[in-house]
């Protein structure tokens, strides 16, 4: 494999000046200290001062956590701004091309639609696995980025380990691999493979197995020269100071956190069960993620029934390869049992 940060970085970007704010330029070392450096409002109310533009304590965590340093770390406000960021950085307009892999997460499509970048679609294949073959015809020189999303949404299963390998030495571009739902799964992170791979990029959230989708705070892991990139480009104070207090707080509380995902796959398993009873569903996918993809005699109509139940879930037809599908997130056990007891009643009917 031939990768070169250099050669994939957009030139204006190479000699951009990132702004410098008061935050960046004095680093606080817990000493008292009069600040008139920043034009804030003085009365203290909590939020009157700017938040920390690196994040620095909640990193520390982080890359404790995740066997890193906090130099392969960049925060988002939310995942889509770290796909964002990655557009803008690396995908010239009108010139450049991604490739994503449908079915899969919408806002690929979404963010080469705003950026102006061509998004070059490679279908899945029947099982959910990427086309290796397909996608390297498809790319070109012009093929910046690569999105795999793993475990899929909204299929839910892994992406096969031995076909993302091969991607990474064959694509002389960037892989990201989306990882918002890694937590639900037994295979372990690509975090520990970042030094193998130079053009490796992984994106996390808080928003799944954190159970903070409200704070909208999403990661990027990659190498420290590809995250000094991002970091040329992110809005100064990105993460908002509230927003870093509550993902410190949680992301300290591990027990918590492990309790409620084996709560959810837990449920996730009972569900299973009894979606596998139910007349009208005709095949279950495999699932590494809190929600179960099936295919139904009728999606719209399946979807109608439960909705005027009262349950909201996501007719997810109009995806590629989605055909009559629904996708169940799993929620409590007294959610899912509410669940269960509609679905048994729309039989019955």
């Amino acid at each position: 494999m031939s990768f070169s940060l250099k050669n994939i970085t957009r030139e204006n970007i190479k000699g951009l000046k990132p702004y410098s704010s008061a935050r960046d330029e004095y680093l606080s070392d817990g000493s008292e200290m009069v600040f008139l450096d920043a034009n804030e409002n003085p009365f203290e109310n909590g939020v009157n001062r700017y938040p920390d533009p690196q994040q620095r304590s909640l990193k520390a965590v982080l890359a404790g956590q995740k066997g890193i340093e906090a130099e392969n770390l960049l925060l988002g406000n939310g995942s889509d701004e770290v796909l964002d960021l990655l557009f803008r950085a690396f995908c010239e307009p009108k010139e450049d091309n991604i490739i994503s892999l449908p079915p899969t997460y919408g806002m690929y499509k979404v963010l080469s639609g705003i950026n102006d970048i061509e998004n070059r679609e490679v279908l899945l294949t029947e099982d959910f696995q990427p086309d290796v073959t397909e996608i390297l015809k498809t790319i070109d020189e012009r093929s910046k980025i690569l999105f795999i999303c793993s475990p899929n949404n909204p299929t839910g299963n892994s992406i096969s380990k031995e076909r993302i390998v091969q991607l990474l030495q064959e694509f002389k571009g960037i892989v990201v691999i989306d990882e918002a739902y890694i937590d639900f799964s037994p295979n372990e992170s690509w975090v520990s493979y970042l030094s193998e791979f130079p053009n490796l990029v992984i994106t996390q959230t808080l928003s799944k197995a954190y159970g903070m989708a409200g704070i909208r705070l999403g990661i990027c892991i990659a190498s420290k020269e590809i995250i000094a990139v991002l970091n040329k480009i992110k809005p100064p104070y990105n993460i908002n100071g509230l927003t870093q207090l509550k993902a410190l707080e949680r992301v300290l509380a591990t027990s918590m956190v492990s309790q409620e995902v084996l709560e959810i796959l837990n449920e996730r398993n009972k569900l299973i069960k009894v979606l596998s009873k139910v007349s009208f569903i005709i095949t279950i996918y495999p699932t590494d993620a809190n929600f179960v993809l099936v295919k139904v005699d009728d999606a719209d109509k399946r979807y109608s029934q439960l909705l005027k139940k009262g349950i909201v879930i996501r007719n997810r037809s109009t995806q590629a390869l989605c055909e009559n599908t629904l996708r169940f997130t799993v929620g409590t056990s007294t959610e899912n049992q509410k669940l269960i007891e509609v679905l048994k009643e729309i039989e019955d009917e």
